[in-house]
C-alpha cells in the first residue's frame, strides 16, 4: 500500500515537472519575439507604476532632490499597515517625483508586474504566431484573462480616485485581499498554457 502511494506521489510529481517544462517552453517562445519582449516590458513596468501609485507611494509634488531614510529602516520595512501593505522605509524626491520606498510593496509589484507581463507577452504572442508557442489562438486569448482580472484587483482603488468616486473601506480591503488570488490566477494561467503546449 505504501509502495503504491510512494508511486502515486511520484507519478504526480513527475506531471507537475513536465507542465512546468511546457509552461517553459510557452514563455521562452513568446520571449524569443521581439513583440513579446516588448509586451511584457511595457505591460511589467506599467503594473509597477501602477500598482505604486495605487498605493499612494508615487506621485508628484514640489520639485526637489531628496532622499530620507527611517531611523530603523529593516524594523519599519516589515511592519504592516494593511493587508498586503508594508511600511515605507524612505522617500526619495527626484525633480517632481515622490517615491515612498517600501522594499516589501516594490517586491510584490514587480513580482505582480512580471506576472502580467508574461501572461500577455503569451497571450499577443499565441494569437499572433501560436508556432512559436507552439499554442493554439484560443490558449492565447484564456491568458489574457487573468491579467484583465489581475489590472482590476490592483488599479480599482486608483480609478474610484481618479473618478472621484467614494470607495468604503470595506471595497478597498477587498481589492487588497484579490491580490493572491491574483497571483494564484496568473501563475495557473500559465500552468494552463503549458498543457497546450505540444510536446
Amino acid at each position: 500500500m505504501s509502495g503504491e502511494a510512494a508511486g502515486g506521489r511520484e507519478a504526480a510529481g513527475n506531471r507537475a515537472l513536465g507542465l512546468l517544462r511546457q509552461s517553459g517552453v510557452a514563455v521562452r517562445g513568446a520571449l524569443s519575439r521581439r513583440d513579446g519582449r516588448a509586451t511584457a516590458a511595457v505591460a511589467g513596468l506599467g503594473y509597477l507604476l501602477v500598482y505604486l501609485v495605487g498605493l499612494g507611494h508615487l506621485g508628484v509634488g514640489p520639485s526637489g532632490l531628496e532622499l530620507s531614510v527611517v531611523a530603523d529602516p529593516l524594523t519599519r520595512a516589515l511592519q504592516l499597515r494593511g493587508p498586503f501593505q508594508w511600511e515605507p522605509v524612505a522617500l526619495a524626491v527626484v525633480g517632481p517625483v515622490e517615491l515612498l520606498v517600501s522594499p516589501l510593496n516594490i517586491a510584490l509589484g514587480t513580482l505582480l508586474g512580471l506576472l502580467v507581463g508574461l501572461n500577455l507577452a503569451v497571450s499577443l504572442v499565441a494569437y499572433r504566431g501560436p508556432a512559436a508557442c507552439k499554442l493554439g489562438p484560443g490558449a492565447g486569448a484564456a491568458a489574457g484573462l487573468p491579467g484583465i482580472l489581475s489590472g482590476f484587483a490592483c488599479c480599482g482603488p486608483t480609478i474610484l480616485i481618479v473618478l472621484g468616486l467614494q470607495a468604503s473601506a470595506t471595497v478597498l480591503t477587498l481589492f487588497q485581499w484579490l491580490l493572491p488570488l491574483t497571483v494564484l490566477a496568473l501563475v495557473g494561467t500559465l500552468l494552463w498554457v503549458g498543457r497546450k503546449v505540444e510536446a
